[in-house]
Formats: C-alpha cells, structure tokens, sequence
C-alpha cells in the first residue's frame, strides 16, 4: 500500500508541476471511484484532447464492532471532443485499485479492476464550475457490469489561454 500512495503522490505532483491549460478538480458520484475526489488535466495546450485523472474514495462502514474500510483510487486516461470549447464528449478507460481493511480480523485484501467511460462534460473555457454525466461499464474479477454510471461536480481552473 505504501508503495501504491508513493506513485500516486507522484504522479499527482508531476500533474500539477506541468503547465497545462485545463485541470480542474470534482466530486464523483458513482463511476470508478464510487464517492469520490478527483484532478483531472489535459496533457497538452488545449481545452480538448488527451488528458487523465486520479481520484481517492471510499467509505467506511461499522458492524457488530466492526470498522471496515474501503479506498478506491481510480486512476485513468480520457480523450475529450468539441467544437465550442464548452460541451464536449468525453472517452476514457482506466484501473481502480481497491483497497479494503477491517479492524476486527486479518480480513484485508485488494484488487483492481477496469473501467471505460463514455460521457458528456460542461467545462467553460475560462474555467468555472464544472458537470459531467456518463455511462462508465465495470470489469474485473466479478464479471462485466455494462450499465454503471455517474455524474460529478467540480470547477475548472486557469484563464483558458490556448497555445496554438
């Protein structure tokens, strides 16, 4: 688990060190990370195209007293499509580690598992609050789950300024 917390410490901080045109943070209700926050930027000049996003979420339950805990990270690539640097359809795929504890016993494991993602996402160009909406199919050792989704909230960053 450390070693997984150092590569996304990582990786977040190489994110935020790159000046990139579009990065924005949001609260995910449903998709890969269940409940979750996340950074999501473009890895080149522009509002649209090539970009990725890790998050951390989870939840934390008590039973018979019991705590278990779950940390999902999802961690993924996505490409966005647009004409009028607002509405844009979005296309991504990516890992969700799982990450699940219980204080009772010895009863902790993790796993992975896959996701896709095909969407629709408001982001004004000069940045602002942010909405996105999408189908996000599930796969892993459970199966194939085709019919999960989610939405999320968020704000966008930065001036909008476009190197062309």
């Amino acid at each position: 688990m450390r070693k997984l917390l150092i590569l996304l410490i990582t990786i977040s901080v190489g994110l935020l060190s790159e000046a990139q045109s579009a990065k924005s943070i949001n609260f995910e209700l449903g998709g890969p990370g269940l409940a979750s926050f996340n950074f999501d930027t473009r890895f080149g000049p522009k509002e649209d195209g090539i970009g990725g996003r890790v998050g951390i979420g989870g939840f934390s339950l008590r039973a018979d007293g019991d705590n278990v805990t779950v940390l999902f990270i999802p961690i993924g690539v996505n490409y966005l499509i647009g004409k009028d640097q607002r509405n844009y359809f979005e296309l991504g795929a990516g890992v969700t580690p799982v990450i699940a504890s219980s204080s009772f016993d010895s009863d902790n494991f993790s796993t992975t598992f896959g996701h896709v993602l095909f969407g629709y996402r408001m982001q004004p160009k000069d940045g602002g609050f942010t909405f996105r909406a999408f189908v996000s199919p599930v796969f892993g050792e459970f199966g194939f789950i085709p019919y999960f989704g989610g939405v999320s909230f968020g704000y966008k960053f930065g001036s909008g300024k476009e190197k062309k």
